[in-house]
């Protein structure tokens, strides 16, 4: 007669053991995140995230309100023309004035040629006597001014100079620590949703300044073709899941409807 053959352990006992397994990994799924994105943790955000050519620089200048016209003439001469500088490793992206948001602010994005273009061009121009008058005049029509160091997501490319004689708004996103793979994964999955009713400007993530923070910057033709744009994109399929599955992991959200100045390469 053929031996019956045994389970080295109990079975009831393997089943035991497996329950609490799967418990643990849904448990830390949820508090830290899926393996696929714990693998790409191993990886820096700028090699898993970021299209790595070029450094993106954020500043902020609330100015004075009486003060308004004079910071709009004093940047409109200089900011051009450290911009068309060819020994600079730097560019204008957009000037724009904030019509929605905190008022009498504005935002100016600056692209450089990596870190190292970045570090010349701060060196060259702290050295620059037009730079420093330049300075010189600034700063007593501020109250404050502010900077974040960014880089590019690899699939959205900053767009180039162009005219659209439109608005633009631009969204900042708080993140929670820790979560901006899985905000990322999930959020250019439903881009392309957006992409059919309205215009990509770019969408950046912090290295320097308010970390766990996202911009990206949008182009309409008015606010009411906004409303119709972000009204038309439910309706397509992809979208709510996106939203639904991104907004969890945000802190805070805000929005700025800002308007280019004259000489804005985006405008």
């Amino acid at each position: 007669m053929a031996r019956a053959k045994f389970h080295k352990g109990p079975p009831a006992l393997e089943k035991e053991t497996s329950i609490p397994q799967k418990a643990n990994t849904i448990i830390d799924a949820v508090l830290y995140g899926s393996q696929k994105v714990k693998e790409a943790e191993k990886q820096t955000h700028s090699k898993v995230l970021a299209r790595g050519k070029y450094v993106h620089e954020l500043q902020r200048h609330h100015v004075k309100p009486d003060k308004v016209e004079d910071y709009i003439k004093l940047v409109s001469i200089y900011y051009p023309m450290f911009a068309n500088d060819a020994t600079n490793d730097v560019h204008l992206c957009g000037s724009w004035s904030v019509e929605v948001g905190t008022l009498d602010t504005f935002v100016h994005i600056w692209e450089y040629k990596g870190y190292p273009g970045h570090q010349k061009t701060v060196t060259k121009l702290a050295n620059d006597p037009t730079y420093i008058e330049f300075m010189r005049q600034l700063r007593p029509l501020l109250i404050s001014r502010s900077n974040n160091i960014m880089l590019e997501f690899s699939f959205w490319q900053t767009s180039p100079p162009k005219t659209t004689n439109g608005i633009y708004e631009l969204r900042k996103y708080s993140l929670k620590p820790g979560h901006l793979l899985e905000w990322e994964m999930h959020w250019r999955k439903g881009l392309e949703c957006r992409r059919q009713f309205c215009e990509p400007v770019g969408a950046w993530f912090s290295q320097l300044g308010d970390l766990n923070t996202v911009h990206h910057m949008w182009s309409y033709p008015d606010l009411q073709a906004r409303k119709i744009t972000r009204e038309e994109a439910w309706h397509v399929e992809g979208w709510a899941d996106t939203v639904s599955k991104t907004v969890r992991f945000i802190d805070t959200m805000q929005s700025y409807i800002i308007r280019p100045l004259n000489y804005s390469p985006l405008r």
